[in-house]
Order: C-alpha cells, then structure tokens, then sequence
C-alpha cells in the first residue's frame, strides 16, 4: 500500500524550470504549491547513481532532508537501442560542456554515434521518467514512466527541451520539439509516470 501525500505543500527537487512548470501543471488541480529547489536555495546533489531510480532517491532524499518537506523528484532521460541504452542515465551529461548544457551538441554525438554503430533506421529509442517522492522520515515512494518512440535526423522542432527534436514517440509523425508543450505532457514519460504517482499518492 502506497502513502498518501498529506499536506499542500511539496517541494519539487530540481534546478530545471522546465521540468518545475510541467510538475506544477500537473499537480494543480489537487490544490498543491510547489516550490522549487532553486527557490530553497539547495545545492544541486552528487548524482552518482547507475540507474534512473538511485538519482531519483538521491534528489528526493536530499531535498526532503535539507527542508523538512516532502519532496518530489525526477529523473530521466533517453535511451537508444541501438547504442545499447546509451546515453540513459548520463542524458543530461552528454550535454555538459564548461560553460553549461548544449543540447545540440548531445543530439550530434547521438548522432554520430548511431551512424557509426552502422545501426540501421529505424533507430528505436524510449525516454524514461522515475519520479520519487520521498518524506523526511525517509520513507519514499517510486514511480516509472515511459515513452517509446525512435530517433530522427534532422532536428525537427524547437518546442520542449533536450532531445526533443529527435524524437518521434511511437503513434506520431512529430518530434516532441514540434508538438505543442501540452499535448507533450499529456503523453509523455513524465505523464506516464505521474499518472502512477497521482493514482498511488493523491487519488
């Protein structure tokens, strides 16, 4: 059996704008503020787990450790079939460079490596979403997400973030950089796994 989320307040674990208003969107209607890492003014945690759940945990943990509230956090990212999975849970540091993320340039090194694999199209792929929530007692709650599509080239759209522009979810003829931002949330990974959340936690 499940928590419940209790309370109307709640912590969402991420420096991401982006990834702060879609989670906002979404928990509206049960009447929850949600407040920022940013807006705490929190460090940014070591992510140094192996998989999309252990950075989750270590997001949500230490939020909910640092404030006193429950704290909601995500992890996610793409993996490519035919680069064995890659980038997954290092999506994000594909795109670090000195002076912040380039998300063109982690979409040219997906592609790059693609073509070099030799791999033929279509180049199959799925994003992945984890969201946890966890409390300061140290007890969580964990939730996955999926989206299944395949990758494209060229970049196609500038709506979304990250690798939206080359990819295409299963069921479209559109990359999520060009679909409209609400259709994405409505069908997304992160949608997937938060239908999970709000039927386990809120519901």
């Amino acid at each position: 059996m499940t928590r419940r989320f209790q309370g109307d307040r709640l912590l969402v674990a991420t420096h991401n704008n982006g990834k702060l208003e879609e989670i906002s969107a979404l928990l509206e209607p049960f009447g929850v503020s949600v407040a920022g890492a940013a807006d705490m003014d929190l460090p940014e945690p070591v992510e140094d787990g192996t998989t999309f759940v252990e950075n989750a945990r270590i997001k949500a943990h230490a939020a909910a450790q640092a404030t006193g509230l429950p704290a909601l956090s995500d992890d996610s990212g793409i993996e490519i079939d035919a680069l064995d999975g890659a980038p997954g849970v290092y999506t994000a540091d594909w795109a670090e460079t000195e002076t912040g993320r380039d998300f063109v340039m982690a979409m040219i090194r997906a592609h790059d490596a693609l073509q070099a694999s030799g791999a033929p199209e279509p180049w199959t792929a799925r994003f992945c979403c984890t969201l946890v929530l966890a409390w300061p007692d140290g007890h969580d709650e964990v939730f996955p997400g999926v989206m299944a599509g395949r990758v494209v080239w060229p970049m196609r759209g500038d709506q979304g973030h990250g690798y939206d522009p080359i990819f295409v979810p299963d069921g479209y003829d559109v990359t999520f950089g060009e679909m409209d931002r609400w259709e994405k949330n409505r069908i997304s990974h992160r949608a997937d796994a938060f239908a999970k959340l709000v039927a386990g936690c809120f519901d």
